[in-house]
């Protein structure tokens, strides 16, 4: 053996050991020091992804809210014949489903379009629709009940606060003129009230006769930020967070929801709205502010005192079927659009659609008489 290299590799070997250990020795205070400040950085992250995630499941929630399955059908539940229906929203792009009710009176051409509310299906149990298309039936109306887009359990689609909604409902009007209809009610309660007016600023003056508000609700960024109020404290970053993701899940921003235009348009038709002051998911201020904005002599507000969301129909229901009753013998009675229809042309409000309607209506009129101030009903309630 070589005793120099021994020596050498035995010196090679044994000196790095020392230098070594010294080395870790003296990085390991600042590697412990770390740590806390990783761990802090850590748990920071988690609780901001956790608190990101919360908020992108309430924008969902909003887009894809929980429906409950069609719990009957108008036969089962109040012996109405029916017959189920599909017709296309007015844009072509979805298919709708519904049921159809003819009238008690075979051949009648009045028909009542029910526009049903946010988070439930055409049943919606609480108001309740199965009565409410029983009364209409009795009443010589055919009855159109149809599921949003947001409760057809065969094609889900998002909900867009009555954006699209309101193609699917003016699709469900002329099925009901393609149906025979004459006169045609829109019924609407809650978001599906909100969404018939969202219609309504689409729609020819002709399309609808009249319409019944229950509740109405239009979703605001202020409207979502006093709902969710109910469950906890939304802060600033809350809304918007919601509101950013809200158009990834549903595909609309809440911008599109046309709301200064439903509180302040004066829509060519009368519209009896229905809303209660105990309401806490609306406030009565939206149909107020709807209300004064109508210049048809029919058009009218009633507010109940104490009244809860849509539950006018079962807490103050003979009251409630007379005023509505009152209104749609009025709607009924009214042979055409054409003295509000001509303050639109003079106004330059509608422009082409309102002076064609005026023109197209002036034929029919000349045939009827005007029908008088509503009775019973007045805007102060």
């Amino acid at each position: 053996m070589d005793i120099t290299t021994s020596r050498l590799q035995l010196e090679g070997s044994a000196c790095p050991a020392p230098l070594s250990v010294t080395v870790r020795r003296r990085h390991r205070p600042r590697r412990q020091a770390a740590y806390p400040a990783l761990l802090s950085l850590s748990l920071v992250g988690i609780v901001l992804a956790v608190f990101v995630g919360f908020h992108a499941m309430i924008a969902w929630l909003l887009a894809y809210p929980p429906i409950v399955s069609l719990n009957s059908n108008p036969f089962a539940a109040k012996e109405l014949p029916y017959r189920d229906v599909s017709f296309p929203s007015s844009d072509g792009r979805v298919l709708v489903n519904g049921w159809w009710i003819p009238a008690a009176q075979a051949g009648s051409d009045r028909t009542v379009v029910l526009s049903h509310g946010y988070g439930t299906n055409r049943e919606e149990l609480w108001v309740p629709m199965y009565e409410v298309a029983g009364w209409l039936h009795g009443l010589g109306y055919n009855v159109l009940m149809f599921d949003y887009g947001f409760a057809d359990p065969t094609r889900r689609r998002p909900a867009t606060g009555g954006v699209r909604e309101s193609r699917e409902l003016l699709g469900a009007l002329r099925f009901a003129r393609g149906s025979g209809s004459e006169k045609l009610i829109v019924w609407g309660f809650s978001m599906g009230a909100g969404t018939a007016l969202q219609a309504a600023l689409h729609s020819d003056p002709r399309d609808i006769d009249g319409m019944i508000l229950d509740s109405t609700f239009v979703p605001t960024l202020e409207a979502i930020r006093d709902n969710l109020s109910r469950y906890m404290a939304p802060s600033r970053t809350s809304t918007a967070l919601v509101r950013l993701f809200l158009p990834m899940w549903s595909g609309v921003r809440l911008e599109q929801i046309p709301a200064e235009a439903i509180r302040s348009t004066a829509f060519p038709f009368p519209i009896f709205l229905i809303h209660g002051t105990g309401d806490a998911k609306a406030s009565p201020e939206l149909a107020e502010k709807v209300a004064r904005a109508q210049r048809h002599p029919d058009s009218a507000l009633w507010i109940v005192e104490g009244a809860d969301h849509e539950m006018m129909f079962r807490t103050h229901a003979e009251e409630y079927k007379f005023r509505v009753a009152d209104f749609l013998l009025r709607v009924a009675a009214t042979p055409a659009l054409l003295p509000v229809l001509a303050d639109f042309a003079g106004d330059g409000a509608g422009a082409e659609t309102a002076a064609d309607a005026v023109a197209l209506a002036a034929a029919d009129a000349d045939a009827g008489e005007p029908a008088p101030a509503m009775a019973g009903v007045s805007p102060d309630g």
